[in-house]
């Protein structure tokens, strides 16, 4: 029986290095190369949808490519890429909320469990969002500490700056110190 294949192409945002991938005509990763936890969401992909990973370029992920590119340009808001959002039916309730988050606006952790009916579960909710596969696309980016701190991403903290000031700037406001690239 031959193995199932999620599609890989790496992608250079101008904040990091990705990685995206797609299972069928589902975009089911946008992950960064250089990740806070290596390897966790590459693992648990490749366990559940029974895959391997192939380097080749497939239709969903050229066209999430050409998304990115618009939105990094500030030429688009909202994505319209079918996703494939593999995890557990509760990482999948709390990724579901992120894409209720409009482009531009951040909640916190707390406000995120809340919105669940979850006030008490801040913490199984972060750590959902931890283990989001499709950064960006399913943007945990816009998630934030009390107070708007800025905590925790998959990407670091410097390309969740970038990402809220890129989304803040048409707005005029910023949210956080300006970014500094390492």
């Amino acid at each position: 029986m031959k193995e199932a294949v999620v599609c890989i192409q790496h992608y250079s945002s101008p904040c990091g290095e990705m990685v995206l991938g797609s299972s069928g005509d589902r975009l089911c990763l946008c992950n960064w190369a250089e990740e806070k936890h290596p390897g966790r969401i590459d693992r648990r992909l490749q366990k559940i949808l029974k895959a391997g990973y192939e380097v080749s370029l497939s239709p969903v992920v050229a066209e999430a490519m050409r998304q990115l590119d618009e939105y990094f340009t500030q030429g688009r808001r909202v994505f319209d890429i079918p996703l494939l959002l593999v995890g557990t039916d509760f990482q999948k309730k709390v990724w579901e909320q992120l894409l209720a988050i409009p482009y531009g606006e951040t909640v916190s952790y707390g406000e995120l469990a809340a919105s669940l009916g979850m006030p008490s579960a801040v913490r199984a909710v972060a750590n959902a969002n931890g283990a989001n596969a499709i950064s960006i696309f399913v943007p945990c980016h816009r998630v934030t500490g009390s107070g708007q701190t800025l905590t925790g991403y998959g990407g670091g903290l410097d390309a969740k700056r970038f990402l809220l000031e890129l989304e803040g700037g048409d707005t005029g406001r910023t949210l956080f110190p300006p970014f500094s690239a390492k």
